[in-house]
């Protein structure tokens, strides 16, 4: 169990700044996961928390200690690699020992570990196995199996889970999952696999270009997106879009979209910062989009054009077009209108979000 800190961290290759001065808290015992898409910076991050990518700036901190410029084998950390790494001609007890015998272990030692990460890896009848006779998930398991024997503080997993299909990245979750609420580490794990991110982390750590966009559990950025690129990135379908006018008449807002789809006032007191002539940007997530009437002050209609339907089972991602801008809504139920049909659209407006164009900030967090 530890604590690890980020304080100032930076990375520069040459004049080339990529990770520009992030803070940033792990608490002991907390699955953070850092995620973002491909080349944002999340797995030099992770790099530099194991020691295996120099800090340009700033300082790394374990427990109270400075380990900015220390080893990897000083900061105790294990770490599961995106590409297996498995040595070919060892079997998989060889694989999981090796460190363990460049350590100085006892082969009683290395025997008892090695027992105990079979029996929590199911891996027991597999031992005597070389890599090239497993199947990809018993494969990953192994490598994590590599990093439990070494007893270690703090788990480092970058992308252990993309190598694999859909049905094992479901299994893998779960036992990495299982393993974290047993073993009481601190874990780090880098993904860029939003649902990968929801389901493991206690804490999300948002990066883009990176920078660290928001921080907090999977339900608060989820439903409090600070900005437009959170919102767009975290959710699946992502948030839907609309170009709006603000105005104020007689003490109460109205909303006007721009791309001509709707107008209504806004029944909410939460948006006392708006202000008459704001042009913004607004948010709806596909799960707070009905085919329906509107029924009450909480709810706006409109109209959308079906366009395309992606039948998912009970529900559907259904794609429209309101007035000039195109939106997803999650639909539930076996009733699926006719592409080409116009259909009456409801907006829970309990769930709308407005963002500054400029800065992409939510207008509720100045």
């Amino acid at each position: 169990m530890k604590h690890i800190e980020l304080k100032e961290i930076n990375k520069c290759y040459g004049k080339t700044e990529v990770i520009p001065n992030i803070n940033l808290d792990i608490n002991e015992d907390e699955f953070v996961v850092l995620v973002g898409p491909s080349g944002c910076g999340k797995s030099t991050l992770l790099r530099m928390i194991a020691g295996l990518e120099d800090i340009s700036g700033g300082s790394l901190v374990i427990d109270g200690a400075d380990h900015t410029k220390s080893e990897p084998i000083e900061r105790g950390v294990a770490m599961v690699f995106q590409d297996y790494a498995l040595y070919p001609h060892m079997t998989v007890f060889e694989n999981m020992s090796f460190g363990l015998k460049i350590a100085g272990l006892t082969p009683e030692e290395i025997d008892q570990r090695i027992d105990e990460a079979a029996k929590i890896l199911d891996l027991k009848d597999y031992l005597e196995r070389k890599p090239g006779a497993l199947s990809g998930g018993q494969r990953q398991r192994v490598a994590m199996g590599r990093a439990i024997v070494k007893n270690s503080s703090i788990f480092l997993y970058d992308e252990p889970l993309s190598n694999l299909d859909a049905k094992l990245r479901s299994k893998m979750r779960s036992e990495i999952k299982h393993f974290h609420k047993n073993n009481k580490a601190t874990a780090v794990y880098v993904t860029h696999d939003q649902l990968e991110a929801m389901t493991l982390a206690d804490k999300l750590v948002i990066l883009n270009k990176g920078n660290i966009e928001q921080v907090g559990s999977p339900m608060e950025v989820y439903e409090t997106p600070r900005t437009l690129f959170v919102a767009d990135f975290i959710g699946n379908p992502g948030m839907n879009f609309f170009n709006v006018k603000i105005e104020e008449k007689s003490e109460k807002f109205y909303v006007t979209d721009l791309g001509n789809g709707f107008h209504f006032p806004l029944p909410v007191s939460k948006w006392e910062n708006l202000k008459d002539g704001d042009e913004l940007v607004m948010g709806i997530r596909p799960s707070d989009i009905f085919i329906s009437e509107a029924k009450g002050q909480e709810e706006w209609r409109s109209e959308g054009c079906v366009e395309f339907i992606e039948l998912l089972g009970k529900n559907a991602y259904i794609n429209f077009k309101v007035g000039n801008t195109q939106c997803i809504g999650d639909i539930a139920g076996f009733c699926m209108p006719e592409i080409d049909t116009t259909v009456p659209l409801t907006f829970n407006l309990n769930y709308i979000h407005f963002f500054n164009k400029e800065s992409g900030k939510n207008v509720l967090f100045p």
